[in-house]
């Protein structure tokens, strides 16, 4: 038999040509090979082909991005359906389009076959609705814009300062933003520089559930939403974040394109967002505000919505606030199940006919309702499906303290959330899916577990999965030093004056140049009181500006400090001498009356597992690194890590908490520390 000689060109080994896409992309862009961005390049690559699942921890520094959109974007040259990107926060879903790729493509382009198509998705809140624009759908009334606004990414220091702002404001916001649809070529709130206030952006915009549909919508063919979601059908990579997964995982609706693989960066976020997206929260207040949405825009009567609101604020009266562990009772359950049918009978009624198909008021309407609807079919079926439930309150926000206190004679709102998002992720996003999960700060010490099972990756069933650390570029031991004061007393109700003192010393012998994060914002802000009566550097406290002007600051100036809470842990990139203390004033533990974290735990410990360990010291532990991964930033940061929590030194769980925390050279000797730091503020200044 005769043998074929010669034939086509093989395909390229897919390792090989990932890895040269990489050292092309690394050297066009300027920067330098790193080992652990090869290993993590070569292992992504290895998911993709075998379609195993991977967790990937990458340091700071790593360069996780390019190692793993490079073997996307060689998989999609190849792929019918589209790879996927998901971020945790919309900031890096725009940085990923918008920085990111661009520059990369421009540098790999010419040994690509072809021109790879990208595309950005979010919900459909983020852009501008052409039809409501033209007066499809009546103006938004602020009380019950808020009301509804759940699943949206607003927060409550925007909406306080729009309500207080005049209207004139508000009209010349909302004539901005037509003139600016008028020359958009995306309409996404996210392109509009300046912005404008969550309450002008509702005039313009609508949620998922308002929506009229491509079928009825009068404008579909212009829609950004909807040209958005055609252009990611047809798109070779799709950005999006943590919520639409969620959406797409927990109720199967087709917000996303079919997609074969997908990474999930900040994949430590993921358990958290894909619960916020789901929960749900249900008050009086909301079904007055359809009841009366209803007979406006829909000319039905509402007697049986408004009875049933009735007969939930009587159910609901004087209950306190906090987690229910057997759910609703009778009376509670009766209101609700009254409330369920008096939506449907209401919906039923405002069904309408072919005429008014395109009638946005009456959308609006029904939308609203079919919303309590759902959360009431949730709340009746809690106990069988595994929700949790419990009562809130709101309270009035201050601009000047910068948060919201509870007010116990205010109305109770009830709450309902998902025990475990653990097997709707199993079978919603890691079934008939490869999936990729990176973050700096996946796995506690070599442990990927307790993230894994958070997530449905662990137990019967389960799927299975590779963990790997890459590593990071930096030298922890020399860069860095972890201070732990162990003989401060254990924190209590505030900032302990030993606490004050410690602080004081440290950033006196840094000269500044300090991030200090704390567990709440009126802990910072007392601190910062503190600090500013004591010290002659300048002291920043989250809530006195926007946060990307107090960043700037903290950055353009190398003896200023910066106080804040949460969003400080993980937003602040600030390399260089700037930023060469980090204090942590305690572990970031849940508070203890979390509803959701009570819960959770109770539920491992019921299963005959360690419920604090598993849920409030996994949670305490991730947040620490990434607290202390503020300070080295780059290859020639050093610094100082200060944990003013003796318990990371006096307590049983304190090793597994440390086992999170980069390699950093340890001490519990103050002395050392503040001579450290006066080298480095010499060094600094020389």
């Amino acid at each position: 038999m005769a043998t074929q000689e010669s034939g086509p060109a093989s395909e390229p080994d897919p390792e090989e040509f990932a890895l040269d896409l990489l050292d092309k992309a690394v050297e066009g862009m300027g920067g330098q090979s790193r080992t652990g961005q090869h290993e993590m390049t070569r292992q992504v690559v290895r998911a993709i082909e075998s379609g195993n699942h991977l967790l990937v921890q990458a340091g700071t520094g790593t360069g996780k991005s390019l190692a793993y959109l490079i073997p996307l974007i060689a998989h999609s040259l190849n792929s019918n359906k589209p790879a996927l990107v998901s971020t945790a926060t919309l900031a890096l879903q725009t940085q990923i389009v918008g920085r990111d790729l661009p520059r990369l493509l421009k540098t790999i382009n010419p040994s690509l076959d072809r021109p790879i198509d990208v595309a950005l998705v979010k919900g459909r809140a983020n852009y501008v609705c052409l039809h409501k624009l033209d007066g499809g759908f009546p103006s938004e009334e602020p009380s019950e814009g808020q009301l509804f606004s759940l699943g949206e990414d607003t927060s409550v220091p925007h909406l306080a300062a729009a309500m207080g702002g005049p209207s004139s404001q508000l009209g010349k916001e909302v004539l901005r933003l037509r003139e600016w649809a008028k020359t958009s070529p995306t309409g996404d709130r996210d392109e509009l520089m300046p912005g404008v206030t969550d309450r002008a952006w509702r005039q313009v915009s609508v949620t998922a559930m308002e929506c009229l549909g491509a079928q009825k919508c009068p404008v579909a063919e212009e829609c950004f939403s909807e040209r958005a979601r055609q252009h990611a059908a047809e798109a070779d990579v799709v950005v999006t974040n943590h919520a639409m997964l969620a959406v797409s995982a927990f109720e199967g609706l087709a917000v996303l394109p079919e997609y074969d693989v997908v990474v999930v960066d900040e994949a430590h976020e993921l358990q958290d967002r894909v619960t916020g997206a789901v929960s749900g929260q249900l008050s009086v207040a909301m079904v007055h505000a359809a009841a009366s949405s209803m007979r406006k825009r829909t000319a039905i009567t509402v007697d049986a919505l408004n009875a049933a609101a009735a007969a939930l604020e009587l159910a609901l009266t004087a209950v306190p606030s906090g987690l229910q562990p057997n759910g609703l009772n009778e009376e509670q359950l009766d209101a609700v199940d009254q409330l369920r049918e008096a939506c449907r009978a209401a919906l039923s009624d405002s069904k309408g006919d072919s005429s008014n198909a395109a009638d946005g008021g009456r959308q609006l309407a029904r939308s609203r309702t079919m919303l309590i609807l759902e959360l009431c079919e949730r709340l009746l079926a809690a106990r069988e499906n595994r929700e949790v439930v419990w009562f809130s309150r709101t309270g009035s926000f201050d601009p000047q303290q910068g948060y919201s206190q509870p007010d116990d004679a205010a109305p109770a709102l009830v709450n309902i959330a998902p025990l475990s998002v653990a097997g709707k992720l199993r079978d919603g996003l890691f079934d008939g899916h490869t999936v990729i999960l990176t973050s700096a700060t996946l796995a506690i010490g070599s442990a990927f577990e307790p993230a894994a099972g958070g997530l449905g990756l662990l137990g019967d069933g389960a799927p299975s999965w590779t963990g790997v650390d890459v590593g990071s570029p930096f030298d922890y031991p020399k860069q860095g030093m972890l201070y732990v004061a162990r003989h401060l007393p254990k924190p209590g109700r505030g900032t302990s004056p030993e606490a004050l003192d410690e602080l004081y010393g440290l950033i006196k012998s840094s000269a500044g140049g300090a991030l200090c994060l704390f567990s709440s914002r009126r802990a910072a802000e007392e601190a910062a009181e503190a600090m500013r009566e004591r010290l002659e550097v300048t002291i920043l406290c989250q809530g006195e500006s926007t946060m990307a002007a107090l960043v700037k600051q903290f950055a353009d100036e190398p003896d200023t400090c910066l106080f804040g809470t949460m969003s400080l842990w993980q937003g602040v990139d600030v390399p260089g001498g700037s930023c060469r203390l980090v204090v942590i004033d305690r572990i970031p533990f849940p508070r203890p009356d979390d509803p959701l974290m009570t819960a959770r735990s109770r539920a491992v410990a019921q299963a005959g597992g360690n419920g604090f360990m598993s849920v409030s010291a996994t949670h305490a532990a991730i947040r620490l690194a990434q607290g202390a991964g503020r300070l080295i930033r780059s290859t020639g940061d050093k610094g100082v890590v200060a944990v003013l929590d003796s318990r990371l030194a006096t307590e049983r769980y304190s090793s597994f908490l440390r086992a999170a925390l980069p390699p950093f050279w340890t001490t519990e000797d103050g002395k050392v520390v503040r001579s450290a730091l006066q080298r480095l503020a010499a060094g600094h200044r020389s």
